[in-house]
């Protein structure tokens, strides 16, 4: 059930990651041809644009996550058995909720400090710009959770251990041979 939940949510997120492109591409589009062409400008162009930058990189991040998709190395876990193995990935996982938590606490705090503090143009809470790094804490942790009980109770098989995925993308000098 939380796994459905995750999927479906990280789903809907690519959707509005898609939509906070699109929004970016015809701000950032149109300050240029105003600009240059009527020699004026989008006024919250800039800071809306940066802000659904942050937004989506926090969003990524979520997907990037469920799905495996960040950066790793397994030279010295794909030697391990599966019980080193398994150690291993439960060590990686607690050590993801740690950082997850620090965070959070980090994120949370710059969110209530920066309430009461309004933005330069669009004059909208500076709150909304740390609060990304809340939700990402937040969904990221119950996904770690999600995946530290798969572990825990069995439900992971032994291929689904090492999570690296390998680059669709020839190494680096091969056409070269």
């Amino acid at each position: 059930m939380v796994q459905k939940f995750i999927d479906g949510f990280c789903q809907v997120l690519s959707v509005v990651i898609a939509a906070c492109l699109a929004v970016m591409v015809v701000l950032v589009f149109g300050n240029v041809v105003m600009r240059y062409g009527f020699n004026s400008g989008i006024t919250l162009s800039e800071e809306l644009s940066r802000w659904l930058f942050v937004w989506m990189t926090f969003m990524g991040a979520v997907i990037a996550l469920r799905e495996h998709g960040h950066l790793g190395t397994d030279m010295l876990v794909g030697k391990l058995g599966p019980t080193g193995k398994k150690f291993c990935l439960a060590l990686s996982y607690l050590a993801m909720l740690f950082i997850c938590w620090l965070l959070f606490s980090g994120a949370y705090q710059q969110t209530v400090i920066n309430l009461d503090s309004t933005s330069a143009v669009m004059e909208v809470s500076m709150a909304w710009i740390y609060a990304p790094g809340v939700v990402f804490a937040v969904l990221g942790g119950l996904i770690l959770l999600t995946e530290l009980f798969r572990l825990l109770t069995g439900q992971m098989r032994d291929e689904d251990l090492v999570m690296i995925q390998e680059s669709e993308e020839s190494p680096h000098g091969a056409d070269k041979a």
